[in-house]
């Protein structure tokens, strides 16, 4: 589980594709790695498999992840958003992030006020449902707050330690993103 609060950015240093999916190399300032452990990548969860700790960790990506991500894309380069699990003692600041990727969406809009950011991000029809005004959403892994919703797309406010210290410092009006709606609301709806 996470919380949706990004830890570090990181560059994808190697892209290698087979024919079972893809594997990732990715520049990260992470000092305790284990195998196994779970990062969120651009909000998607992954599972570390080799590492060289305070530099580098990989992961693999399953044709089901690049079926459901923008990560079909992903080139060297390319900054991601970083989240370690949350250890079962640690704070919980954002929000209940599983790290499974719902849908891609689009930015739609930049305008900058003031010190501060409005981006608003297109709106897939199957998660309509989930979000509403002052409710939680993951953008690219990052716990956000919807400020507006209409019926194609919905609105955050992005303050400048956000805008500094992730990736959407580097998104323009067409590049994608991820979208995790939230869990909470998914079981109210199944409740019904």
């Amino acid at each position: 589980m996470f919380t949706g609060i990004v830890e570090a950015t990181g560059e994808v240093r190697k892209v290698v594709d087979d024919e079972d999916g893809r594997r990732v190399r990715i520049g990260a300032p992470f000092e305790d790695l284990e195998a196994g452990q779970s990062i969120s990548v651009s909000g998607a969860c992954l599972t570390v498999e080799a590492f060289a700790d305070g530099e580098w960790f990989e992961v693999f990506l399953a044709r089901e992840t690049l079926d459901r991500t923008f990560f079909d894309r992903l080139a060297e380069g390319t900054t991601v958003n970083l989240e370690r699990a949350m250890p079962a003692d640690g704070r919980f600041d954002g929000h209940i992030v599983q790290g499974h990727v719902d849908a891609t969406a689009e930015v739609v809009g930049i305008e900058r006020e003031g010190g501060d950011w409005t981006f608003s991000f297109s709106l897939p029809d199957a998660q309509r449902d989930y979000l509403v005004e002052k409710g939680s959403i993951t953008v690219d892994g990052i716990s956000l707050t919807v400020a507006a919703r209409d019926d194609d797309r919905f609105d955050v406010a992005i303050i400048p330690t956000t805008y500094e210290e992730t990736t959407l410092s580097e998104k323009s009006v067409g590049d994608p993103v991820h979208l995790e709606v939230d869990v909470v609301a998914k079981y109210v709806e199944q409740l019904h």
